[in-house]
């Protein structure tokens, strides 16, 4: 009996361990499928009071800093606590790059402001053509692009010393761009629905890709240089199209939020991001280099449709401004009493927009 016994409690034993290891397996996978899934929220947030449009922000993330554009100066933030750290009188710019190798930061106003990011001291002024709007730092050749809705699109600069190098066609108005750091910058065309590729050795433009009807006004980019993918976050309608960046082909197209300004791609999480005017910000993680999908919609703030990444800290930097509240306006014809903040005015927003006193939001969204 007991020789027939010992097979049958060794079969029994056996067959427990691998309930009890396909259940530890499949707790493991739950913990870590909710410790992947933790969702992104504003963490931190400050309010500044203040006077001028805004438009781009910028994270110095090697020094700590966050530089914002407004009015006739640029403002300086630390990037960890939110204080103010400093100013440059950098004119009417719209968006800041930095060399990090040469600690030289650079602002798109005409003319350019050329600074020294650890001292914040002027260094020059650069003379450029065309209206300067968006600005780009290119790791591999250590230049910055100024781009221009008009002729000449990109003026391309020399971070070590600040001369200008040459200026670029790029056969539409340019909003964001991209660099892979192996000879390609990508840039949106907003008015074209294009994306053009430019060889940063030659300054030539080496293709241009259609977003094929599928998005039209790309106002962000992102990039995952690894795998070669491009995220174009377009305004009309309100999509993001997935294209390769080897020769445009379109993965896929997602929803984004309304009035997008801005956005990039965060390789640490693999996730594009897309910062909206109705106060969303959208996440879209890569699941692999086919598969894409909406990962989460993080409530933010009206008209916080720019945005820069903390590479340090994996957290997205938002900005936006507002009227500041104010005592109830005396009612008339026994129309109920209301207040700015009621009535929601903006203060700012891109240039050109109402420039009076309000206040600057700067929201932090992380995990």
């Amino acid at each position: 009996m007991e020789a027939l016994i010992m097979p049958f409690m060794n079969r029994l034993n056996h067959f427990s361990c691998v309930i009890f290891c396909a259940g530890l397996g499949i707790l493991v996978s739950s913990v870590s499928a909710q410790t992947t899934a933790k969702p992104y929220n504003i963490v931190k947030s400050t309010q500044i009071m203040g006077t001028g449009g805004i438009d781009y922000v910028t994270a110095d993330s090697d020094a700590r800093r966050l530089y914002v554009p407004r009015g006739n100066e640029t403002l300086v933030f630390d990037l960890d606590t939110l204080k103010p750290a400093g100013s440059i009188a950098s004119g009417r710019a719209h968006g800041v790059a930095v060399d990090s190798k040469s600690h030289h930061a650079f602002c798109s106003s005409s003319p350019v402001v050329m600074w020294d990011s650890q001292t914040l001291k002027t260094i020059k002024s650069i003379d450029v053509q065309g209206r300067p709007d968006g600005i780009f730092f290119e790791p591999q050749t250590e230049r910055i692009y100024v781009f221009s809705h008009s002729a000449p699109n990109a003026t391309v600069i020399d971070g070590k010393d600040g001369s200008v190098v040459g200026t670029i066609d790029l056969g539409g108005a340019p909003e964001q761009a991209q660099s892979d750091g192996q000879g390609h910058l990508y840039g949106d065309l907003e008015d074209q629905d294009k994306i053009a590729v430019v060889d940063v050795n030659t300054l030539k433009v080496t293709a241009q890709y259609a977003l094929g009807g599928k998005g039209g006004g790309p106002a962000g980019l992102g990039l995952d240089a690894k795998n070669h993918i491009l995220f174009a976050l377009c305004r009309k309608p309100a999509t993001c199209v997935v294209l390769s960046a080897d020769d445009g082909k379109i993965l896929a197209t997602l929803p984004i939020g309304n009035g997008t300004d801005g956005g990039g791609f965060n390789p640490a999480t693999m996730e594009a991001f897309s910062s909206q005017g109705d106060g969303t910000l959208t996440i879209i993680k890569e699941t692999s280099p086919t598969n894409f999908e909406v990962a989460q919609t993080v409530k933010t703030k009206s008209r916080a449709k720019t945005c820069t990444l903390d590479t340090k800290n994996n957290q997205i930097v938002l900005i936006a401004t507002e009227r500041p509240a104010t005592p109830p306006v005396a009612s008339t014809n026994n129309a109920p009493a209301t207040t700015s903040a009621e009535t929601n005015q903006p203060a700012g927003g891109r240039r050109g927009a109402n420039n009076g006193p309000g206040l600057l939001d700067i929201l932090v969204v992380g995990r």
